[in-house]
């Protein structure tokens, strides 16, 4: 299946990868922006893997303030050099970070790795209550509780929500940060953020 340069461009908007690479893309999913996104963020994280071990020690930190000025955001998000720090698209990749946190007020932890044991083990059975009085085996009201669990790691972790500039729904903050890795060549790491709003606890 063909496509056209309007495809490769929506396509590198998306994912923010290169133009070669997009067009392998989509000549590997035979021409579908989706399945080339897909195969895209495969290919980041397999770039981004390699990249874990090493330390990232430099970075920048962000503040936005809401025009109300009533919320802001303060966030820490690092790389392995200045050079990469000072570039336009890690310093757009930030701001956008922010915005993230900024229009989500339910985001709490990074990564799902960060939500602490007890928190999950209590979701659980607060969702097993829920569903006390349902009729259905054991396995299916597991399989429920799951992708509740899912949902809410999409709600409060960053890295699992999808991107809020993206109307498609379908580019999660963490294909984002693999595919700036891979593309930048080096580890980018979203250190730690804080939410402030006036009046709240």
């Amino acid at each position: 299946m063909a496509y056209s340069a309007e495809d490769v461009k929506k396509l590198r908007d998306l994912t923010g990868a290169g133009m070669m690479d997009c067009k392998a893309a989509l000549e590997a999913a035979k021409g579908e922006v989706e399945g080339a996104v897909e195969h895209l963020r495969k290919k980041g994280l397999a770039d981004a893997a390699k990249k874990q071990h090493r330390e990232a020690r430099d970075g920048l930190i962000h503040a936005y303030i809401h025009q109300t000025g009533k919320m802001g955001v303060l966030i820490e998000v690092d790389c392995e050099t200045d050079f990469v720090a000072r570039t336009p698209d890690f310093q757009q990749l930030v701001k956008d970070l922010a915005v993230q946190v900024a229009a989500l007020p339910t985001t709490t932890y990074i990564s799902r790795e960060q939500v602490p044991g007890a928190v999950v083990e209590k979701e659980r059975e607060i969702y097993r209550e829920q569903m006390a009085d349902q009729k259905k085996p054991p396995q299916v009201i597991d399989k429920i509780i799951e992708g509740k669990l899912e949902k809410f790691y999409a709600e409060t972790c960053l890295l699992e929500q999808p991107f809020v500039r993206d109307e498609t729904g379908k580019t999660r903050i963490k294909d984002m940060v693999d595919g700036a890795t891979g593309k930048m060549g080096e580890r980018i790491v979203v250190k730690r953020f804080a939410r402030f709003q006036v009046g709240a606890d």
